[in-house]
């Protein structure tokens, strides 16, 4: 079946001395496996297509397994992902995730437009940290991570200061701090961001500021319920906190 796609390249394997096995994460068709034959030749016409974060319509020829690339035009081919060690780490973060998290042929129309809205905002120059948690709450439920936001996650009051549980998997309002001695403490303006990165629309992300230490805030609570609740174990992940290191 010869199909028209619009997709992302999230992944790409060398396979033998010319081939390349590319991930494409899809409009129609959620995640899809493609042979691109011939790929790592320079005068290939699949060579410039099958880049990573390469955002373009592809026409597929699909069966039952591995698909096979037939040709793609390059809608944007966010040259800046790549050309900037910052915004790559970044987005192979991102797309790995995505490529971790989704299932074969599984679509989800929401889920592509939050990914190509994403890397767009990398690419123009926005709030990398920011962007990583927006996206990060908002895959939460594809990983199987329910966070009680709304509310006290023991008694359901929504009024008084508030610590993050994770081991309770929300917020846990200060009546209720006895019951996990282990919360995260955290400030109104970090609830405030949690409750908003996992609920509002991406596209209406305005220019956004925040201070250093409710970055830090965000990234425990986030990086936590991921640790605990996940089982990912990304090695893009590890490059990005390896990067951190080295920043003033």
């Amino acid at each position: 079946m010869l199909r028209k796609v619009e997709g992302i390249v999230i992944r790409t394997i060398d396979y033998g001395e010319t081939n390349k096995i590319v991930n494409l994460f899809t409009r129609e068709m959620g995640k899809i496996g493609v042979m691109a034959r011939g790929a790592k030749k320079p005068q290939s016409r699949l060579t410039s297509v099958s880049q990573m974060f390469i955002y373009g319509h592809f026409l597929v020829q699909m069966g039952t397994g591995l698909g096979t690339l037939q040709q793609g035009e390059i809608i944007n081919s966010f040259r800046g992902l790549r050309e900037d060690l910052e915004k790559s780490a970044y987005s192979a973060y991102i797309v790995e995730l995505t490529d971790k998290l989704t299932e074969e042929k599984k679509t989800n129309p929401f889920l592509f437009e939050l990914l190509y809205q994403t890397l767009n905002y990398i690419n123009e120059g926005m709030d990398l940290e920011i962007l990583t948690y927006i996206y990060e709450m908002k895959m939460l439920n594809i990983a199987g991570i329910y966070p009680k936001l709304d509310g006290c996650v023991h008694c359901s009051k929504t009024q008084g200061k508030f610590a993050f549980s994770i081991r309770e998997g929300g917020f846990i309002c200060h009546r209720c701090f006895h019951i996990d001695p282990n919360l995260i403490q955290i400030s109104p303006a970090t609830l405030k961001l949690l409750r908003l990165f996992y609920y509002f629309d991406l596209h209406r992300l305005g220019k956004i500021s925040v201070k250093d230490t409710t970055k830090k805030e965000l990234k425990t609570v986030i990086s936590s319920l991921y640790d605990e609740y996940s089982g990912l174990n990304l090695k893009s992940k590890r490059f990005l906190t390896q990067l951190d290191r080295f920043k003033p």
